[in-house]
């Protein structure tokens, strides 16, 4: 392969990872959107609610970590080919 392609290649890694993360930001979005309506209906308190976001957004801090990581290894593979 040239190193032209190559570079294709990782553009193709790096699109293939900004996919992933709209798609958790999305579950996020979604997630959020479910306990603001379950706030707005008293079906849950607002530390409820504060808990709840605050944990959807740990985890998809903890994603966003690991999209970036497999990214990093999946960038260095194709470049060492």
């Amino acid at each position: 392969l040239t190193e032209e392609r190559l570079k294709e290649l990782v553009k193709v890694v790096h699109k293939k990872g900004e996919s992933a993360r709209v798609a958790v930001r999305n579950i996020r979005r979604e997630y959020n959107d479910a306990v603001k309506k379950l706030l707005k209906g008293k079906e849950i308190t607002e530390d409820d609610s504060k808990d709840a976001m605050d944990a959807s957004q740990k985890l998809t801090d903890q994603y966003m970590k690991q999209i970036d990581d497999i990214l990093a290894k999946k960038e260095k593979e194709v470049m060492s080919i």
